[in-house]
């Protein structure tokens, strides 16, 4: 026996067994009071939801139900007061239980309420099923709405994500359910709610839709009625009908596993097509649809529900200026028709905002929304053609090359892509910023060679392309499609001394009492251009419209931009800006083919540009860039002047008109004047391979070995253009 057991008396085992009987005592009283708790916990609950059903039992019905009527009138206002759409029950038909077809009633319950007929207007197991479904997500992943809560949110309340509104929703339904029966909830339910495209109740939505009364709508068509409450723009057929068909299925499989319908039924149904009537006049009447969809878009990513837009009496205050919005309304046909684009595919889209603060001055997703609801400024990715090149030239710029610095403008490759001038027109060494305002195709392929794809991509990432990019030398020509809001976010910086803003469109939203429930915050800047550049590629873009390739779009006053062709006439651009507006115009055929031959990018987009820079920029009048002087020289003739792609060329050449100019300091408009005949059809395209050596993608270039350039001098303090905010000096 050790000294330690003699002493106490107790062995070691019986030491362990003590030491193991107090632990489960711990473990004994520990799972006890978590019982207890527990016991404790549910016992409350319990009572806590006894209590709210016998005080939900107890209230009293609501007086003359059957008569009431929602207001359901919100307006959308431009900047400048203009009301550019109502909402309003635009076919509001009221039709009774006994005409709206079975198949809708099942399919709208198997959707949204399958006790419907079991509850008393709400359902408590429901709710506590979702509510740990979001707690356990963080996040509202799953409502738990009866059909008659939301009637009465229709009809009293909105869709305010709050406590205290979930628990007048419980109040007023079980009110509703004390005052009219089940079937006349379900009545007045599919006669208010809103279905989108400004459809109020199931017969409004059969007439926008299918162009037909309810009672001839297929199972298929009901289906999708049914599937339209949970969000309205979103699965509009109209808006996109993929997501329709998608949700459409949806609600057919739900009404499959509940026995609504057979097996063939369900089979027959997810094979039909969806066949859309004509978008209903009265519903495009709004001034700007296609700017309405987005505000709406920026609304539900605000937190507020579409229903609630619709029907809750707000006036909503945007950034559209009318008058431009106008301009553009009247350009975009008038000028399609003046060059031979009439049919429905060939499209034009137009994005408009200020570089300053970003606002959202005008947006056409297309010509005509009653034939076509895709909207072309943030949906559609389509190639820029030579309008990408101002994002080589920023990375260039950026790396040291300058304006004045000269570029081999002759025949070279880089591994089997030959790329090559429009009209095989070639000029040997020219300034940079003349490469650039006679858009030479190979003088692009020679910058992004001598800066690296990397540095090109990084530049129009930090701009704000988010569209995936190639890495591939062709991109220096806009052979990768962008879409046109972020293509035309990047000039942005251009125009703002190299800062970036994200362009917005709603500035405040008001109850009908007044009340402001949402102002807009300060505009968010970032800034990934050195003012330097920015200056540096306003001079050059200048020149564009001047007297290079954008001509027409000369709106008489300060101005920069850049046209943008792709091969065979598919895509035409024009993106510009004053200090004050960006605009970018597209100009293409949906399908992917060839416009009329003569559509380029200095052609109908600029004129489009013009017209609505015209009116965009009145109240600004004669704005000039407030940046550093940037001079450019006509030839520089110093023996240390950088030569791009120098090593590519043997014989050194340079055009004889610009030798008598020999250094001399001169606007753009005189550097280039004797270039005016000589560009008179140079509008530049994507360029073709060669024949003898067929173009394909460059897999992962080895790196250029370039000079580094020497730095640019430092000279006295620079001061910050006029169109950066006041809080960023």
């Amino acid at each position: 026996m050790s000294n330690k057991e003699f002493r106490t008396g107790v062995s070691a085992k019986e030491m362990a067994k003590s030491n193991i009987s107090r632990k489960k005592v711990k473990d004994e009283s520990l799972f006890s009071k978590l019982k207890f708790l527990f016991i404790v916990g549910g016992a409350c609950a319990l009572a806590g939801i006894a209590s709210l059903q016998l005080y939900l039992s107890s209230l009293p019905p609501i007086e003359n139900l059957d008569h009431f009527k929602p207001n359901i009138v919100t307006k959308i206002y431009s900047s400048d007061g203009e009301i550019i759409k109502t909402f309003t029950a635009y076919t509001y038909e009221k039709i009774e239980l006994k005409d709206i077809p079975d198949n809708l009633k099942k399919a709208l319950i198997a959707t949204e309420d399958k006790n419907f007929y079991h509850h008393n207007g709400y359902d408590i197991t429901g709710l506590v099923r979702s509510t740990v479904q979001n707690i356990l997500a963080g996040h509202v992943v799953q409502g738990a709405s009866t059909i008659t809560q939301q009637l009465a949110r229709v009809l009293f309340l909105n869709n305010e994500k709050t406590f205290d509104r979930k628990l007048k929703e419980l109040f007023i339904a079980a009110r509703i359910e004390k005052t009219i029966s089940k079937d006349q909830i379900l009545e007045m339910y599919l006669n208010n709610v809103y279905l989108g495209s400004g459809a109020y109740g199931v017969e409004a939505a059969a007439q926008i839709y299918f162009d037909k009364h309810l009672k001839n709508c297929t199972l298929s068509e009901l289906a999708l009625i049914a599937g339209l409450p949970q969000a309205p723009s979103v699965y509009s057929p109209f808006n996109n009908k993929d997501l329709a068909i998608k949700r459409r299925n949806q609600v057919l499989t739900r009404m499959y596993k509940m026995r609504y319908i057979t097996t063939d039924e369900y089979n027959k149904a997810k094979k039909e097509d969806v066949k859309l009537g004509p978008v209903p006049q009265y519903y495009t009447t709004n001034k700007a649809p296609y700017f309405c969809d987005y505000v709406m878009k920026e609304l539900e990513a605000l937190g507020f529900d579409e229903t609630e837009i619709s029907q809750g009496g707000y006036k909503v205050v945007t950034t559209l200026d009318y008058k431009t919005q106008k301009a553009v309304n009247e350009s975009i046909p008038r000028n399609l028709i003046n060059w031979g684009l009439r049919a429905d595919n060939n499209q034009a889209a137009v994005f408009s905002f200020s570089p300053i603060d970003g606002k959202i001055i005008a947006y056409a997703g297309g010509r005509d929304y009653t034939k076509s609801q895709y909207d072309r400024v943030t949906q559609a990715v389509r190639p820029p053609g030579s309008s990408f090149k101002p994002i080589v030239y920023a990375a260039a710029l950026e790396k040291g090359i300058t304006p004045n610095d000269l570029i081999d403008d002759s025949p070279f490759s880089i591994g089997s892509w030959a790329p090559r001038n429009y009209g095989n027109k070639y000029r040997g060494k020219i300034p940079v910023y003349k490469a650039l305002m006679v858009s030479s195709n190979v003088c692009a392929a020679r910058v992004i060679k001598e800066v690296g794809i990397r540095s090109v991509i990084q530049v129009a990432r930090t701009l704000g392309i988010d569209t995936p990019l190639e890495f591939d030398y062709t991109i220096a020509l806009g052979s990768n499609g962008v879409k046109l809001f972020e293509f035309t976010r990047a000039y942005g910086a251009f125009a703002n001394g190299g800062y970036v803003v994200q362009p917005y469109s709603v500035e405040r939203v008001e109850t009908s009492r007044g009340k402001v429930v949402y102002k807009a915050p300060k505009t968010k800047f970032s800034h990934q251009l050195s003012v330097i550049t920015a200056a540096e590629m306003t001079a050059m873009l200048k020149t564009v419209i001047a007297s290079g390739t954008g001509r027409a779009a000369n709106i008489g006053k300060p101005a920069a931009g850049k046209t943008g062709t792709t091969d065979d006439n598919k895509d035409a651009y024009f993106v510009g800006y004053t200090p004050n507006i960006v605009t970018g115009v597209w100009v293409g055929n949906d399908e992917n083919v060839a416009m009329t031959k003569g559509v380029q990018g200095g052609t109908v987009p600029a004129i489009i540009w013009k017209d609505v820079m015209k009116v965009a920029t009145e109240k600004y009048g004669k704005a000039e860039f407030n940046y550093p002087e940037v001079t450019l020289k006509s030839y520089n003739s110093a023996a240390n002047t950088k030569v791009i792609g120098q090593e590519e060329q043997v014989e050194e050449t340079y055009p004889e008109e610009n030798k008598e100019h020999n250094s001399e300091a001169v606007t753009p408009a005189d550097v280039v004047k004797n270039f005016n005949k000589e560009h008179e059809n140079s509008q530049n395209h994507t360029a073709q391979p060669s024949a003898q050596q067929p173009a394909k993608p460059v897999e992962q270039p080895k790196p250029v070995s370039v000079p580094k350039p020497a730095p640019k001098p430092q000279a006295a303090p620079i001061p910050v253009p006029m169109a950066v905010p006041d809080s960023l000096h």
